[in-house]
């Protein structure tokens, strides 16, 4: 982070008492630095940062890149969605600002990986219809991912790089949770990628995946097996692709399951988890929909400590995990406090007095 000003006048302070021939100008350089200049706002300004615009048509080609084109939504939802797309579109710029300071790029090579990804399981036409049907380019998704890619990027880099879990926090964490280390049951610690062969009313996954046919559902099933295979990690496929609301955003993760509750369980699931090895992957499978089964652990009943295999592991990923969150939301919020925003939309939306503006998506391809 930059160094503040209070600070740079206070080391030029001490300069002054031993330079004083040089005083004139260091209270120059004491002085306020000057604002950014001004940008020219217009109805197609949406937001301004630190000078830099943030218009009407990125909000459109962003919003329409996570909307589902399929669904109408009502003009207060439309706002509701283009308001929050736009505070994500601020916080990007931000950390877009940071990764030029830092000289961070995306490589080729993980642009294309990133690209790839978003394909999915289409075929080239399939993807291009999809795209048509958002009124996107191929150029337009690249952008936007290797947007998304080098704000990681500097969040990797600035937070995630630096966070550390030392053995003194683990021990802390085992000692005031013991009891749950203690097992009544022999348990299964269990992971889950679901994918249905119907239009979701509800798709909560990073990459907005929904299959809406039984051959898409096998497609999908079948692509996902090869990236398992590949190496790719189950947790990262299951937030990305995983079609079950609940356990998708925790990366698939159902925790320990006991042996008493899968004994009620479908018999495809049962037979998908019990003597099954840790860390073996199944497939259940029933009315065109299917289940991924992740077996992470098999825990027998007792009581653990952190010499038993796993336990120190899962301490450390969940304090890691939690210390991720509260310094990744730390950062964001000192880095948004560090500049001028203008949330020109929200500014008109109050002012409109409970009159809706009219925000209808601009021209595809209008230049801004």
């Amino acid at each position: 982070m930059s160094e503040s000003r209070i600070t740079r006048c206070g080391r030029y302070g001490r300069l002054l008492v031993l330079l004083t021939a040089l005083g004139a100008s260091l209270n120059a350089a004491c002085r306020p630095a000057p604002p950014p200049p001004a940008a020219t706002v217009s109805v197609e300004t949406f937001a301004v940062v630190d000078g830099r615009q943030i218009t009407r048509v990125d909000v459109d080609q962003a919003y329409r890149r996570v909307q589902d084109p399929s669904q109408t939504p009502s003009d207060e939802e439309m706002l509701a969605a283009k308001l929050s797309v736009l505070n994500d579109l601020i916080i990007q710029d931000i950390l877009l600002a940071k990764a030029r300071a830092l000289k961070l790029e995306v490589s080729p090579a993980d642009l294309d990986m990133a690209y790839a990804d978003a394909r999915k399981n289409l075929s080239d036409a399939a993807f291009q219809q999809e795209l048509s049907r958002r009124s996107l380019t191929p150029a337009d998704v690249r952008e936007g991912l290797r947007r998304e890619l080098l704000a990681q990027k500097v969040i990797t880099q600035e937070v995630g790089s630096k966070i550390a879990v030392t053995d003194q926090e683990v021990a802390a964490a085992f000692n005031a949770n013991r009891a749950q280390f203690n097992m009544a049951e022999e348990s299964y610690h269990l992971g889950q990628i679901v994918v249905t062969p119907v239009r979701d009313p509800q798709v909560t996954n990073s990459n907005g995946d929904d299959a809406k046919t039984p051959q898409e559902a096998a497609a999908k099933v079948q692509m996902l097996l090869e990236r398992l295979k590949g190496g790719a990690s189950f947790q990262e496929l299951a937030s990305g692709y995983s079609e079950d609301p609940e356990s998708a955003p925790r990366g698939g993760d159902l925790g320990l399951v006991p042996l008493s509750r899968l004994k009620q369980a479908p018999q495809p699931l049962r037979d998908a988890v019990l003597n099954k090895a840790p860390g073996s992957v199944n497939v259940a499978s029933g009315g065109g929909a299917y289940t991924i089964v992740l077996v992470a652990a098999h825990e027998p009943a007792g009581q653990r400590d952190l010499t038993t295999p796993g336990v120190r592991e899962r301490i450390t990923e969940t304090l890691r995990a939690r210390k991720d969150q509260l310094f990744r939301t730390a950062y964001i919020t000192t880095a948004r406090n560090d500049v001028v925003v203008v949330n020109y939309l929200a500014r008109r939306l109050v002012e409109s007095k409970g009159t809706l503006p009219s925000l209808q998506l601009a021209a595809p391809g209008a230049q801004k």
